[in-house]
């Protein structure tokens, strides 16, 4: 079930237009599933027998922005953000990579962060995942077990991996640059 057109009829019948697109020709075969879908996707594919993606490997960030204004002209793509999970299975040995793209601020309010439903409650192990991008790239993650910054401490300003972000001049006394 886990390759093929096959697959995606199968995840498409499931959930309509909450798949948003694929490539599973990829190198790392790809869907794209709606933010309010995620954790409705990733429990079936967790627990579909054909499907079987028992292991979340990783998830990650990436900001789809470009802060030079003359590049952001010609850049092939609308600001945004994409939070990426890598799965595989340790039965069948497939692996499938799920996007879910997000605006890079909720509701267009600058410094208001985008958020998505936890896959926690699915794979215990994304708690840590989630904490590091939420930590990194600013994503805020509802219904996580315990979300607070994993790499930074709690007081810092901002998200480091935004191409946006900007390095403080000093942090508690210390200078940076």
């Amino acid at each position: 079930m886990t390759e093929g057109p096959q697959f995606l009829e199968t995840l498409k019948a499931r959930f309509g237009d909450r798949i948003r697109g694929a490539n599973l020709e990829n190198i790392d075969p790809w869907v794209e599933v709606a933010p309010e879908a995620i954790v409705e996707v990733c429990r079936f594919l967790k627990t579909d027998p054909d499907a079987r993606f028992d292991m979340l490997n990783c998830i990650s960030g990436v900001d789809y922005f470009q802060p030079d204004p003359a590049k952001a002209k010609r850049a092939s793509f609308e600001p945004h953000l994409e939070v990426v999970y890598h799965l595989s299975s340790t039965v069948t040995k497939h692996t499938l990579v799920l996007k879910v793209m997000l605006p890079r601020w909720k509701d267009d309010q600058e410094g208001v962060l985008p958020e998505l439903d936890s896959v926690a409650s699915v794979w215990r192990g994304a708690a840590w995942h989630e904490r590091e991008v939420y930590d990194l790239m600013g994503v805020w993650f509802r219904n996580h077990p315990g979300l607070k910054r994993i790499l930074l401490p709690e007081d810092w300003e901002g998200h480091p991996l935004r191409k946006d972000y900007e390095l403080p001049l000093e942090y508690h006394g210390i200078r940076g640059r």
